[in-house]
């Protein structure tokens, strides 16, 4: 569990929940629906040697979405812990910082960034990164908590009621407006097209009873809350 006397946002709550990730009806159950919802948006590879990279890749719950996509699969993350079990899964850990990545310009076919940016204190400079090793016809995938106090109450409020082991896992002061996401992605060659998204709630209200059974993510009008991005880079 995170200790209470950790600040908000502070990394090393996902080493205090290290033996979350994988095990059904965890309090990181939310990050693998994610994680599934987001490899929807990743088309099946146009390249041999095609890579994907994964920022902010955890424990590697996006690795058996996208195991038969045809990409190598690289993850980047500043958790030990996190890293060693995505090794587990197939992916190819990296230790970096996301502000300082260690890849050359546009050597990734696809970047994603899931459930990272409301976590990062320079928002732009991740972007900046994230956009520059995207090869040219590349996709960028991502999904963010929305700057609103909709969100706010929602996603920190009431997620740390019901889930107490997420306590302080979230910053709110960090939270992404997604027509400033959109606005970095584009001074970038990346146009991003944005839409919400939020749990099947039938689906959800029976998983907080059981705590079995994955939920899926669904589109919904508003982006107020939670939301997906996905957008392809312009050529040089």
């Amino acid at each position: 569990m995170p200790s209470r006397r950790r600040a908000r946002n502070d990394p090393g709550q996902y080493d205090d929940l290290a033996g979350e990730w994988w095990r059904p009806g965890s309090p990181l159950s939310m990050l693998y629906w994610l994680a599934r919802a987001r490899a929807r948006l990743i088309p099946p590879a146009e390249r041999d040697g095609a890579v994907l990279v994964d920022l902010g890749c955890g424990g590697g719950l996006l690795a058996p979405h996208v195991a038969g996509k045809g990409y190598t699969h690289i993850g980047v993350d500043l958790i030990v812990s996190g890293l060693e079990q995505s090794a587990a899964h197939g992916v190819t850990p990296v230790l970096a910082d996301v502000r300082h990545l260690p890849f050359a310009d546009g050597s990734a076919d696809v970047v994603s960034a899931g459930e990272l940016l409301e976590h990062v204190p320079d928002m732009p400079r991740v972007v900046a990164e994230a956009c520059r090793i995207l090869r040219p016809g590349g996709w960028l995938v991502l999904d963010t908590l929305a700057d609103t106090a909709l969100s706010r109450l929602i996603a920190v409020r009431l997620a740390e009621a019901v889930v107490p082991a997420v306590r302080g896992i979230h910053d709110p002061a960090l939270f992404v407006d997604p027509r400033r996401l959109r606005a970095e992605c584009a001074r970038h060659g990346v146009p991003l097209d944005v839409r919400g998204i939020r749990p099947a709630l039938p689906a959800l209200a029976r998983w907080l009873v059981t705590r079995r059974n994955a939920v899926p993510i669904v589109p919904t009008f508003s982006t107020a809350i939670l939301y997906q991005g996905r957008g392809r880079k312009g050529s040089q």
